[in-house]
């Protein structure tokens, strides 16, 4: 259906397992569509399904047909692309693609993968469409508690599963239906929900201080004003969770 432009040496690098995406572009703008669509074609992991100039004509789609990705803008006509994101029953990842930064903090309200603001260049779009695969090859992987004890948890992947010490986890951080769970060294991406993560941990041991993040008080070295820094990471806290966080801390 859409042309296959000739940049082979992307096509080559960025050649996976087989498994494809499902993706549609949502953006009133002809030549902004094309320009995302001429980006994705160049990928061997991306099929996209349709292409609509309206978030309604989206919508619609969306309730009737499962996909994984929408590059979505987000000033559109009759409806944004942020209330198309609010009124997504099952949310895809989503990849805000707009004109300006203002939108910034919405959208990582609402746990978007990535936010590119026009033009699209080549190296931001890939930056973008690998952390996508990266979440939805994790689709398949599960967590595991040893329900006893909870010291450890298991990240399955098909069948080989990473054992993670609960111990070494720093912070977890929600993108929709995924969860980056992060040590000093190593992340990992996994298909469960913030909240169900939360639930699998010890309440001692974590607490949630955003609606996008749980952190390990142990690793917590330092809070100031709105944000909690465990080493290299600055974690932002939600206004809701301040006054119970610092009740977990012991503050004196």
């Amino acid at each position: 259906m859409y042309p296959h432009y000739p940049f082979p040496l992307l096509s080559y690098i960025y050649a996976r397992n087989g498994k494809k995406m499902n993706c549609i572009v949502v953006d009133d703008n002809k030549l902004a569509r094309t320009a995302v669509i001429q980006l994705i074609a160049q990928v061997d992991y991306l099929n996209l399904k349709e292409e609509f100039s309206t978030p309604v004509e989206a919508f619609n789609y969306l309730k009737k047909q499962d996909v994984d990705l929408v590059f979505l803008d987000v000033e559109m006509p009759g409806m944004t692309g942020i209330e198309l994101i609010k009124n997504i029953e099952k949310r895809p990842l989503i990849i805000l693609i707009t004109s300006k930064r203002d939108y910034a903090v919405e959208a990582f309200e609402l746990n978007a993968i990535d936010y590119i603001v026009k033009p699209v260049t080549l190296a931001r779009f890939m930056s973008a469409v690998t952390r996508a695969k990266e979440l939805f090859d994790s689709k398949d992987k599960k967590l595991e508690i040893n329900e006893k004890d909870k010291e450890f948890i298991f990240v399955r992947s098909n069948s080989v599963l990473t054992k993670i010490r609960t111990k070494d986890i720093v912070y977890i951080q929600a993108l929709g239906d995924y969860v980056n769970v992060f040590t000093n060294d190593k992340h990992f991406a996994v298909h469960i929900t913030l909240k169900g993560m939360e639930e699998k941990l010890h309440d001692d041991k974590f607490f949630r201080l955003h609606r996008s993040y749980i952190v390990a008080i142990d690793n917590i070295d330092s809070v100031e004003e709105n944000t909690v820094y465990l080493g290299k990471y600055n974690i932002p806290i939600g206004d809701q969770y301040k006054k119970d966080l610092l009740k977990k801390l012991n503050l004196i």
